[in-house]
């Protein structure tokens, strides 16, 4: 009996360890080197210069601000609009009588396809040197490819959130589709034999059904482009830089004594990641009462 109490925590022990030692190591190690601790300088002392200094200095003020409003913007942008194209995409497969193995195989066919690449297709594709706006100048529809609109490194983040819509629609997609799926379509039967049009069942009846789920896909988007670096990097403008890329340039610098400013951004984008991990984990306790 001693053994089967303790038989499951000693089984996860090296995982949790592995988990302790990265994840909060590094959180702890981030935070300190916030708080400028920093022995290879010789600064052991702790303070809140480095929060004051992005937030509050004439210096880095106006472009945290403004990175982490754009931020805030590209991945509310991204987690909404990719939502709404994954409801309609799962309801328009659910539908589909023939080819819907098929339909399913494309619609999460981009899936495994790094963000990187996805970034990069982007530029090629949408850029005003890219592919569309050759062909747009080759066929006349522009006079040159300079006047194609400027959707790739422009100050609203276009181009970066064109990247995220491709890439997390089918993330979005496939949790709303697999809900869909098991839920069925009795309760639409329902509905329709009561008088409510195609409408009114699905404000009323799909959308609160498939809400937990897709809520708790949203967020787990929001968060994962919140923190991204690399499609704002590739995309992104040098004006207004989101607060990954901003971070990771505090970081980079040659002076050691600008790695607490890039620490302190890092740890404004852990602790609104936190605060939506743990909205997620609401969410779901929520489902689960619910059901």
């Amino acid at each position: 009996m001693q053994w089967e109490r303790w038989r499951i925590p000693i089984m996860l022990g090296p995982t949790l360890a592995v988990i302790i030692f990265l994840f909060i190591g590094g959180l702890l190690y981030g935070l300190l080197q916030s708080l400028g601790w920093n022995p290879r300088i010789g600064n052991f002392e702790l303070s809140l210069d480095a929060y004051i200094s992005i937030m509050a200095s004439e210096r880095y003020a106006s472009q945290f601000w403004s990175g982490l409003l754009l931020t805030i913007w590209v991945s509310f942008a991204s987690t909404f609009f990719s939502a709404i194209i994954a409801i309609f995409g799962a309801l328009m497969i659910r539908k589909t009588r023939y080819g819907k193995r098929f339909s399913t195989f494309l619609f999460q066919l981009n899936l495994p396809i790094p963000h990187v690449v996805a970034a990069i297709g982007i530029l090629f594709l949408f850029s005003q040197s890219g592919l569309l706006s050759r062909i747009g100048a080759e066929t006349g529809i522009i006079g040159s490819p300079s006047e194609f609109p400027v959707l790739v490194r422009d100050r609203f983040g276009a181009g970066i959130i064109l990247a995220y819509i491709w890439k997390e629609v089918p993330f979005i997609g496939i949790i709303v589709l697999a809900i869909l799926q098991s839920l069925g379509e009795d309760y639409e039967d329902i509905a329709a034999t009561l008088g409510a049009n195609r409408w009114q069942r699905f404000r009323y009846v799909v959308l609160p059904l498939i809400m937990p789920g897709l809520l708790s896909a949203s967020i787990i988007v929001f968060t994962f482009t919140f923190g991204s670096y690399e499609v704002p990097a590739i995309l992104g403008v040098r004006s207004t830089r989101m607060l990954p890329v901003m971070s990771l340039d505090f970081f980079r610098n040659p002076d050691l004594n600008a790695r607490a400013e890039g620490m302190a951004m890092s740890m404004v984008i852990a602790a609104i990641a936190l605060i939506m991990v743990l909205i997620y984990m609401w969410i779901s306790r929520r489902s689960v009462r619910g059901e």
